[in-house]
């Protein structure tokens, strides 16, 4: 009986907790001057590096660094409900206060998003991980933020290698299963903190 009750207590807290995470997410909604990048469920958990040996910690010191680059702030949500990266982005972008997301994979496949888009519409995708380096996570963050100042900058050209796929396929495929496994259907995003 005890260990019911200790369970029930458990439960009651973590649920006042993510209510309060839910409540502040409402409150950051007015920060007209805020771009929010989602990552995936194992971002820098069980996934510490992309698809090209990036590091997790640095992508997003990039992202946020163009971010602050052009006056903005930057807030890094974990979304637990998906592992794809439309998703992800656009969950970032419904919580945004300039309505402007970033949605991050674990592999590195990245997209800047719209809260006004559909779910599979974006302003931006970059799908070819491995082809991402340091300075294009940081061009993403920079027109992040343009968008969000409504600018319409000028897209960061994508590079396409046809090789890439076939050379990479299984290590994408395997941090896709890790993704998928951790995903909690109605899991709700949380804030974190993404440490060096």
């Amino acid at each position: 009986m005890e260990d019911k009750l200790l369970v029930e207590e458990i439960t009651k807290k973590v649920l006042e907790k993510i209510e309060n995470i839910l409540e502040e997410n409402k409150r950051n909604k007015n920060k007209e001057n805020e771009i929010v990048i989602g990552v995936g469920p194992t971002f820098n958990s069980e996934v510490k590096i992309t698809l090209n040996g990036l590091k997790h910690n640095e992508v997003i010191r990039e992202i946020i660094a163009g971010i602050e680059e052009e006056g903005f702030t930057a807030r890094i949500i974990k979304v637990y409900k998906t592992a794809d990266v439309a998703f992800i982005g656009k969950e970032a972008a419904n919580i945004s206060g300039s309505g402007i997301g970033i949605g991050l994979q674990s592999k590195g496949t990245a997209l800047i998003h719209h809260r006004d888009l559909y779910p599979l519409s974006n302003l931006e995708l970059f799908p070819q991980a491995p082809l991402i380096d340091l300075k294009t996570y940081r061009n993403i963050g920079k027109n992040a933020a343009k968008y969000g100042k409504k600018e319409n900058p000028i897209p960061i050209t994508v590079k396409n290698d046809s090789m890439i796929r076939p050379k990479y396929q299984v290590k994408a495929a395997l941090f896709h299963i890790k993704d998928t496994e951790k995903v909690i259907k109605d899991g709700k995003s949380i804030e974190i903190i993404v440490e060096d």
